[in-house]
């Protein structure tokens, strides 16, 4: 089935997009549904992946500066990992940040992930924190 690339547009789909953040980045670990979402997500620029009308991949950017972007929240359903979804949601991102002037993005990985941001050009700049006690997360940048 195709897989489409877009901003977050209807009510249905902001309940799956925040609903996937918490399923997968929170809900393992036993965080409660709400801790997936922050007090800037009006601000930001949110990307889904859709396969008909099931949201299989997000991810957010936000505006550190007027420089710099960041990438968070990036999440794939996963039963639809390996698929090439995270690649294009980042492609994505990238674009919007370039529209906007940005001249790099940074981002905090999570240990398992930091394979995947290298392959798409983003090199390690220095170990970040550790999340729930558990998830060692490393800052990366890619200049754009």
């Amino acid at each position: 089935m195709t897989i489409i690339i877009k901003p977050v547009e209807s009510d249905a789909e902001w309940r799956q997009y925040f609903d996937l953040r918490w399923r997968v980045l929170r809900a393992p670990w036993g965080e409660a549904e709400g801790t997936e979402k922050d007090d800037i997500e009006a601000d930001c620029h949110h990307i889904i992946a859709c396969e008909s009308t099931r949201v299989v991949g997000v991810g957010r950017l936000q505006f550190n500066d007027e420089q710099q972007a960041q990438i968070r929240y990036m999440a794939v359903a996963p039963d639809c990992e390996g698929r090439g979804i995270g690649r294009r949601i980042v492609s994505a991102l990238e674009q919007y940040a370039r529209l906007q002037n940005a001249a790099e993005i940074v981002l905090d990985a999570r240990e398992p992930a930091v394979g995947f941001y290298r392959r798409l050009g983003y090199e390690v700049i220095e170990k970040s924190y550790l999340l729930f006690d558990s998830i060692q997360h490393w800052r990366m940048r890619k200049i754009l």
